[in-house]
């Protein structure tokens, strides 16, 4: 198993972060260049919690506060991605923005952020409660909805981001499980893989964005 996790581990953030230096080398204009951010802003996040999940396999040695200092930062960067997500929406489907809308995402990743900053959230030590865990993830969780909702509107234009509301919905509903059951039934991490399958598919999408896909409405 340690094999297995590892190397999609391993080709996973390589993939994030190859992708997302080639979008921004190819990128025309604003949208493209976020595309790129958001993959790259993806697979450096991760890589702080996953490599050393990786290593902890390999080598005799405590990476417990690693490993809960990697998931502060993963809380952080998703919570960016997200955002990322929304702007990209905007400028893709060249939408008008709502300034009150951006503004309630905007207020929802500052309360994400702000509650992980918390030191009940235990990262050092790698052993944050189940209370902290779904309170940090409720304003993350309407944040993703709300990304959701734009792209499941947006479904029938343009083909390279056709199933991005899906992925996001599926994303959530593999992550949702583990924060609230993976303590008592710690099997239940291996949603993270799903998980991340979805995160890369929606890089997939971000590449034929701009590489094949012509934008149509």
């Amino acid at each position: 198993m340690k094999y297995g996790e590892s190397g999609f581990d391993v080709l996973y953030l390589l993939f994030a972060v190859l992708s997302g230096c080639f979008i921004l080398r190819r990128a025309k204009d604003g949208t493209e260049k976020k595309m790129g951010l958001a993959a790259l802003i993806l697979g450096l996040g991760d890589a702080l919690h996953l490599v050393p999940r990786v290593l902890n396999y390999f080598i005799d040695a405590d990476f417990n506060a690693a490993l809960g200092v990697g998931k502060f930062v993963t809380s952080v960067t998703m919570t960016l991605f997200y955002l990322l997500l929304y702007s990209v929406w905007l400028g893709f489907y060249e939408e008008k923005e709502n300034r009150s809308l951006t503004k309630a995402l905007w207020a929802l990743a500052i309360l994400r952020v702000g509650l992980c900053l918390f030191p009940q959230n235990g990262w050092i030590e790698n052993k944050g409660g189940l209370t902290w865990g779904i309170l940090r993830n409720v304003p993350f969780v309407v944040l993703g909805a709300a990304v959701c909702l734009l792209y499941f509107r947006k479904r029938d234009g343009n083909r390279a981001f056709r199933f991005m509301w899906l992925y996001v919905l599926l994303s959530f509903a593999f992550y949702i499980p583990v924060v609230v059951g993976a303590e008592k039934v710690p099997m239940l991490g291996m949603l993270m893989l799903p998980k991340t399958i979805c995160y890369i598919l929606m890089i997939v999408s971000f590449l034929r964005a701009v590489t094949k896909e012509k934008r149509t409405d």
